[in-house]
């Protein structure tokens, strides 16, 4: 457990226990925590259920199994061997795949000064849990669901007394990001920093939505690593039935809020099941720095012959243009749903009348099923010859499979790549969709970095090296602004011949983007999305993960479009040659959208913009 706190990575934990028996038939009255001991089989598969999902951490079935709450069901002599059993029960299903940290929930009673009970006994109370806990072989402690400063303090006593292990410590809180007793986030921050713990964090409370509002308070008042762990909405009655209503869909999209806002280990509470924390798992493989990192190894020499890559302007016309500091313009449009070679080929024909330098095809978007990107893209050169760019997506696709992928389009003469993680798939229409993820899109830099100097990962000699131009893609708005930057670093170290943007409707953004990164002398190009209509800002604005609208900016587009769909893209249009003018000594060109695949939209942006590719 120790290792994933210290390592800087992102981290899934598992979801709730409790509601998930209950769903499974198990009734109320029953002692939840006796059941590691009475019906082990049942906890058993449902860690390895979440082990399955992908969580790296289980938590005991052991939240009330402290002797004052176990006394309400004669069980208070049992404390230390109900606790010993259930640590054995989850490092079993965990079978090595998954870190086991034992759950200490509050004791049910208030503590001094809030009632009877001395600090000094409660802590005794917690020390019995923590015996039985350390006896079960557990690597670390989660303290959670607490409410009271003082009561959290206690049960954190108890651990350090007897152990020290990583303790993670989370509070619960209701709407207005305060505790039962007052206290606040900021505050709750501040004081569990002050007394040790290891992670500080969040569950259960009231959902995603206002657990976010307290995470950002948090993330401003310590330094420590921060956890959250929210239930899946408010649980509605439905006949006699408590069923929490959040979406896998939903609670993935939070996690991946909770991460941009700071969160290091997260998962679910109360109403999450294994499915949740699949769609958790698959968002945080696309978010956070990998820990595989792809390089050229060192090996002997009578193996490996390492080349020396290809000038950048004799790639492709592209390239020439970025090494020669010229600018350039790619026009960014969706290959066809169907496979009508026409779809694509017709608007790369306009493109290069109009003179644009690159056609971009883009990979999967959204998760949606298109024509393949790689395949487009030959039949556009072969076809039009217009130089294609691909965008290159890591989510679908292994290691081998991509190797695979981009030594044919090398021989196929595609030249120009942008290489991208790729869009979550729980954003797409297929819910049991899988996610390959071996590497994000700084490994795959690595990669191509390695077949431009003749070489695949494993070290083996690929003969000629192969040519591409690649990109990579940069969020100025991202809200953990650092690590975007560091994000940037290590793709241009990686081997990043360009940087395209998210599309940019904040001029002053990029521009202190920009000068966060001015050390590392790379082209970029700005993003630039036309709006069509207000639903077109509003779904960016809204569903498109790394892309910030400005509320002024979807104003306007309000405005507009209460005159008619006509005046509505003529205000989109407006709103894109004002963000080319303003951003245009920032950088080396502009990489357009062409909105639900309307090159003349792009064009038409192009000409008011003042640009013309053709001189």
């Amino acid at each position: 457990m120790r290792s994933l706190i210290e390592d800087g990575h992102i981290h899934v934990f598992d979801g709730a226990m409790g509601s998930v028996l209950y769903t499974r038939g198990v009734f109320v009255n029953i002692c939840f925590d006796e059941l590691s001991l009475r019906k082990p089989e049942i906890v058993r598969r449902i860690h390895e259920e979440y082990v399955a999902a992908g969580a790296e951490i289980l938590e005991t079935n052991t939240f009330g199994a402290n002797p004052v709450k176990l006394s309400s069901h004669s069980l208070g002599d049992r404390t230390e061997e109900i606790n010993e059993a259930a640590a054995h029960l989850a490092r079993d299903a965990a079978a090595g795949q998954a870190a086991v940290v034992g759950a200490i929930g509050p004791l049910g009673i208030r503590i001094e000064p809030w009632g009877p009970t001395e600090r000094a006994e409660a802590t005794v109370f917690f020390e019995r849990q923590v015996t039985g806990l350390l006896a079960g072989g557990v690597d670390g402690f989660i303290l959670e669901t607490f409410s009271d400063l003082s009561e959290i303090d206690c049960a954190f006593a108890a651990v350090r007394k007897l152990s020290n292990l990583p303790v993670i410590a989370q509070m619960t809180v209701g709407h207005g990001s305060k505790t039962a007793y007052g206290h606040k986030a900021s505050q709750i921050a501040e004081e569990l920093t002050k007394i040790g713990v290891d992670v500080i964090g969040l569950n259960c409370s009231v959902g995603p939505a206002v657990m976010l509002d307290a995470i950002e308070d948090m993330a401003d008042a310590t330094s420590l690593p921060l956890s959250a762990q929210p239930n899946a909405g408010l649980p509605r009655t439905v006949r006699d039935r408590k069923i929490y209503m959040a979406t896998p869909k939903y609670m993935a999209l939070y996690a991946r809020r909770m991460i941009d806002a700071g969160v290091r280990f997260v998962g679910g509470c109360c109403g999450t099941t294994p499915d949740h924390i699949k769609h958790i798992r698959d968002t945080v493989r696309l978010v956070q720095p990998r820990t595989v990192t792809v390089r050229v190894p060192d090996v002997p020499q009578d193996r490996l012959e390492i080349l020396d890559p290809v000038p950048l302007e004799a790639c492709s016309a592209w390239g020439r243009k970025l090494s020669q500091g010229e600018p350039v313009v790619s026009v960014e449009v969706l290959p066809p749903r169907g496979w009508d070679r026409n779809a694509i080929v017709d608007p790369a024909r306009r493109l290069k009348v109009a003179g644009v330098d690159t056609l971009a095809i883009v990979d999967g978007p959204h998760s949606r099923s298109r024509m393949g990107a790689l395949s487009a893209a030959v039949i556009v050169e072969q076809e039009v010859e217009i130089e294609a760019m691909v965008h290159y997506t890591c989510r679908d696709r292994n290691m081998l499979g991509m190797i695979s992928d981009l030594l044919g389009a090398a021989a196929a003469g595609i030249r120009n790549l942008l290489v991208v993680s790729g869009d979550p798939s729980v954003q797409g229409p297929y819910p049991d969709m899988t996610e390959v993820s071996d590497i994000d899109s700084i490994g795959l830099t690595n990669v191509v970095r390695g077949l431009n100097r003749g070489v695949d990962p494993a070290g083996n000699s690929i003969g000629e090296p192969t040519k591409f131009v690649q990109g990579v893609v940069a969020n100025p708005g991202a809200l953990d602004l650092e690590r975007e930057v560091t994000r940037f670093r290590y793709k241009v170290e990686a081997g990043a011949s360009f940087v395209v943007t998210q599309p940019i409707f904040d001029p002053e953004t990029l521009e202190s983007f920009l000068e966060q990164v001015h050390a590392w002398k790379i082209p970029v190009l700005a993003g630039i999305w036309p709006f069509l209509n207000l639903r077109n800002a509003e779904f960016l604005a809204n569903e498109v993960p790394g892309v910030t609208v400005p509320e002024e900016i979807v104003d306007r587009m309000r405005k507009a479009q209460a005159s008619g769909d006509e005046e509505a893209m003529d205000q989109g249009v407006r709103i894109a040659v004002e963000m080319i003018k303003a951003v245009r000594p920032l950088v080396q060109g502009f990489h357009l959208s062409a909105p639900s695949r309307r090159v003349d939209v792009a064009l038409r942006v192009l000409h008011e913009a003042g640009i013309s590719p053709n001189a």
